[in-house]
């Protein structure tokens, strides 16, 4: 017995497939919790990326204030958010209600209640509302998870980048352990690994969001809507979010929009942001993930494709990531990285 469990611990090829397959299942298990799991990654990431660039040329800096600071500042934003944005948000959903009860009280609904159902039976139009009902409840119910999975990554986040240097020196001891050190060095392989090709795939998601805000801006603008830059910051921080991002924003700019033109530019920001995710999904995706991955368009094209079939939303996120990742533990292909960075 002792033989074979030496013979496992040896076989490292073996040994790092099962660990692979045992992280693989405690992902499973916690799928419940992947969004507060994935928004503390991508929280986590970039606050360290932060630190180290702070302090590559100002080294006295110590690494609290970096954090401190940077907690401030989304304290800010988000007090910007709650107290600008929300109210505005607020009085045009009023304005917005108040002009469907005028268009309910006047003729010019029965009149479009007839012809509708001139050519459509009553019950198709009762099975639509329940589907639509039952989507914006769906949505409802999304957003107030996500919010709360946000709140909780910013605080793990906070908790982990407060205590780099000490976080780091208390994993250490993991490794150092005598009874399943190979365990935690595994871990730590793949870790590191994936840390490097989603950190990759991270920079191409930030272009992409601003590639986002700018179309949506210049759209907005030759609409003359109201307080673009308002509009544009909450964009960009939905084009970082990634299952309920594009449905959230469509929300408000709908509501925004209604209420400066009517139904006409409701149906105008509907299709801008349907081109505008078009070319999100299958021309800056392809192009930016390319480039950074050194995969071939091709490839990043199939499986860009191919994830979203199996996981819809998630798939344009995590899909290269995860065929990069399993191209570099393969050995056939690691995600392209600067010198700098590979160094450390």
């Amino acid at each position: 017995m002792d033989t074979a469990w030496q013979k496992f611990k040896n076989n490292i090829p073996l040994r790092r497939f099962v660990v692979l397959l045992l992280i693989i299942a405690c992902l499973y298990e916690i799928r419940a919790m992947m969004n507060t799991v994935l928004l503390t990654f991508i929280f986590t990431y970039v606050i360290v990326h932060l630190i180290h660039l702070v302090q590559r040329y100002f080294p006295k800096i110590p690494t609290g204030l970096i954090v401190a600071v940077t907690y401030l500042i989304i304290l800010a934003l988000l007090y910007f958010v709650v107290t600008i944005y929300l109210p505005m948000l607020v009085g045009q959903i009023s304005k917005m209600v108040k002009s469907v009860m005028a268009f309910y009280e006047s003729n010019e609904s029965s009149r479009l209640a007839s012809h509708v159902t001139r050519y459509i039976s009553k019950g198709e139009i009762v099975t639509q509302a329940k589907r639509v009902g039952t989507f914006a409840l769906h949505t409802v119910t999304n957003f107030g998870s996500l919010t709360i999975a946000t709140f909780m990554s910013l605080i793990l986040s906070f908790f982990y980048t407060i205590e780099l240097d000490r976080m780091i020196e208390f994993s250490k001891l993991f490794v150092k352990s005598g009874y399943f050190k190979w365990l935690f060095e595994d871990i730590r392989y793949f870790g590191k690994k994936f840390t490097n090709t989603f950190g990759v795939v991270l920079e191409a998601q930030f272009f992409i969001a601003i590639c986002n805000t700018a179309l949506t801006m210049i759209g907005l603008a030759f609409m003359h809507m109201p307080q673009i830059i308002a509009l544009g910051l909450m964009v960009f921080i939905l084009s970082l979010v990634p299952v309920a991002g594009v449905i959230i924003s469509l929300i408000p700019l709908s509501i925004i929009g209604y209420s400066v033109g009517g139904i006409r530019y409701v149906i105008y920001i509907f299709i801008m942001i349907m081109i505008i995710h078009a070319i999100e999904a299958y021309v800056l995706n392809p192009k930016f993930m390319a480039s950074k991955t050194e995969l071939p368009i091709f490839y990043t094209f199939l499986v860009l494709l191919v994830a979203k079939h199996f996981w819809g939303t998630w798939g344009l996120i995590v899909g290269v990531p995860i065929f990069t990742f399993l191209l570099d533990v393969l050995g056939i292909k690691s995600a392209k990285k600067s010198k700098k960075k590979a160094s450390k």
